[in-house]
Order: C-alpha cells, then structure tokens, then sequence
C-alpha cells in the first residue's frame, strides 16, 4: 500500500468511469494504465491519476480514436492536439465517402436500371477531380479539333471545361445524377457532331450579325406568346415575330436565319449547361428551348 493516497479498485473504478471491469482490465493489461499498487491479495489498485487517465481513454476511444494512438498520447508522444488534428481529418474523408455513398445509392434508386448500369454509377461517381476533368477536357478536345474558333466559341469552349474540382462535400443525388447524365451526354458522337456543327455556324454571318443579341427579345417575346396560347402561324404570332426580328427582313435573309437557329438552338447543349450548373452548385437557367422553338416556327411561317 502506499502513504495514505487513496486507491480504487476495478470495481470502484468501473462505477465511478461507467467503464465496464473487462474493459479495465483489457487496458491495463494492453499496458495503457498500468496499476498504481496491489492489494494484500493482489487485486489492481489505481491511484486518482490513474482513474483520470482511464476517463481520458474513455473519451479519446468514444471520439474513435485507436489504442496505439491514446498509447502516444499517455507517453507523451504526441498530443491531444495533434492525434485530434489527424483523427478529425480522417473523419473529414469518411464523412465525405458516406455521403457520397448515401447519394449514389439514392441516385442509383431513382434510376434503376440493371446491374451492369449500377456498376458504371459507382465508378462515375468515384472518380477523382482530375479523371473526371479528362472526361470533359477529352471531349472538348475531340469536338473542336480542326475548328478554327473566334474569339467568342474560344470563350465558350473554355466555359465548357467548368467543372468544379470535385463533387460537393454533400453531394445531393441531383448532383450525381448530373454527373452520370454528363457523363452520358459527352459520350454520344451524335452530341459531338452537333457541337461541331454549332461552332461552324459561328462563323457565319448570322452569329455576327445576331448572336446572343437575340436571345432577350426571343425570350420576352416568344414567352409571353407561348403563355397567351398563341401560335406561332397565327396572325397574333407574326406581330410578335415582328418584335422579335426587323419586319422589313428579306425572306433569303429570314431563311439563312431559321436555318442557323435550327443549328444552333440544340436542347441537349442547353441541358449540357444546366448538368454543369448543378454540378457547380448553382441554379440551372430555365430552358430557352420553346421559346426559340417557338421563334423557329414563326420564321418558317411567315417566311
């Protein structure tokens, strides 16, 4: 026994920490906390400092920290702090793996499909930054190659590459599902040669001359039409198509129009943009589609 210093038993000790006796005697005996004295009958007695340690264990292995970790902090290896510091970073990536397991499980529940499509889900989703970054780099690369671009479709496809670094630290399943549909989108040589064919038509005089100008009044326009049910062959529909376009536009001209419109307004880019605006955390625009559908019929009709 030692002067006075008052000593507690496993039992004592098990009652006062809410530690179990196993688990006291498993530590003690892994060497973390060794006893302070024995009794006349060899029982383990633990001093005051020695029961501080074991609550002090028990909280560091309840924030899931390891034995030999709590063995470096006890001998003074390392402190709280830095074993903190690294425990929490891995928590950091193991949150960040389940939530992005949670929502590829969500997506893949949407979805559906078969086994082989669940497969392909999980690899799209795991990819790293920089891997899916070659996805969309590669098919920018091979759309464009050949193409001299303006300075405009140089910016554009710059845009395109806009991926974020990587899926959010929470990614929704919306967010997922935009990458496995972007994914899929790039994938489609139809897609690639629309793109090739939308760059040409950059060059033409109609995107000099129009280009995003005419995009607001189309939308103004063409959206209040559409919303007072009016068509596009009506009589209604060619005054608007005359806020839209110049009235006195010569019928070549309206058709050299139409037809770089009917190149152009693409409802797969559009949603291109939209998959990149939800990966990247922002609101997708709403779809121009209908009104510049809209437009296109008008034109047609009216010549």
């Amino acid at each position: 026994m030692t002067d006075g210093t008052e000593l507690y038993t496993v039992g004592r000790i098990a009652r006062r920490t809410g530690l179990s006796v196993h688990t006291i005697r498993f530590w003690s005996d892994s060497g973390l906390i060794a006893p302070t004295d024995r009794s006349a009958g060899g029982y383990r007695l633990y001093d005051a400092a020695a029961v501080a340690r074991f609550d002090l264990v028990r909280a560091l292995r309840e924030l899931g920290i390891g034995l030999e970790a709590v063995r470096r902090i006890l001998a003074r290896q390392a402190t709280v702090a830095e074993v903190a510091e690294v425990h929490a970073q891995a928590l950091d990536a193991e949150i960040k793996a389940l939530r992005l397991r949670r929502a590829v499980l969500r997506t893949i529940a949407k979805r559906g499909g078969t086994t082989e499509e669940t497969t392909m889900t999980h690899k799209l989703a795991h990819l790293s930054a920089a891997q899916r970054q070659q996805v969309i780099d590669g098919f920018i690369e091979n759309t464009f190659s050949g193409i001299a671009l303006d300075d405009d479709a140089e910016v554009v496809a710059t845009w395109m590459r806009e991926l974020p670094d990587e899926l959010p630290d929470d990614p929704t399943p919306g967010q997922v599902d935009a990458w496995i549909e972007l994914t899929d989108l790039v994938g489609g040589e139809d897609f690639r040669q629309r793109l090739r064919r939308i760059a040409l038509a950059g060059a033409s005089s109609m995107s000099s001359r129009y280009g995003y100008a005419l995009r607001s009044p189309t939308l103004e326009h063409a959206n209040r039409a559409m919303a007072e049910s009016i068509t596009p062959e009506s009589a209604e529909g060619r005054s608007i198509l005359n806020l839209i376009i110049e009235p006195g536009m010569p019928a070549d001209e309206r058709a050299e129009l139409r037809r770089w419109l009917e190149t152009v307004a693409d409802a797969r880019v559009e949603r291109y943009w939209q998959l990149l605006a939800v990966l990247n955390g922002r609101e997708p625009a709403p779809s121009a589609m209908p009104a510049f559908t809209w437009l296109i019929a008008a034109i047609r009709a009216h010549g």
